[in-house]
């Protein structure tokens, strides 16, 4: 069976940004490319990657930004209402931003090992596969 990854927004950001840790998200794609495992993205950190680079970074850069996460070798997740009622579940046990409560429901209902830098999620450490990137400015 073909090992899955869902990219949590701090995943996306480490390559787009070229933080520590992005040989290791470039790596997961190549393996997507190859074949040698499955990658997504939940469309929430789609949302997430646009406004933050929206607000920081303006219309232009935006919009380069989602070109560029749009043509990786990923699959997209659009949660779904067994989906958002399991975020739900998530969130009322955990003390979780609302978008990481659905990315976490993604990776949970896909049976995926979460990709992320995030600390929000040490609160279910226990619960989910993860591979914790390198934190920012870890180096």
């Amino acid at each position: 069976m073909t090992e899955r990854y869902l990219l949590d927004t701090s995943a996306v950001f480490t390559l787009t940004d070229s933080e520590d840790g992005a040989d290791t998200v470039e790596d997961l794609l190549d393996g997507a490319v190859e074949g040698r495992c499955e990658v997504s993205i939940c469309a929430v950190s789609l949302m997430e990657v646009f406004y933050v680079t929206l607000q920081e970074l303006g219309e232009d850069e935006a919009a380069h930004v989602v070109g560029l996460i749009k043509s990786w070798p990923v699959s997209w997740i659009y949660p779904d209402e067994e989906m958002l009622l399991l975020a739900g579940r998530i969130k009322a046990g955990h003390r979780l931003s609302f978008a990481d409560s659905v990315i976490a429901a993604a990776a949970s209902a896909t049976g995926a090992r979460l990709v992320h830098k995030d600390p929000e999620f040490g609160s279910l450490a226990n619960e989910l596969n993860e591979l914790r990137l390198p934190p920012k400015g870890s180096r």
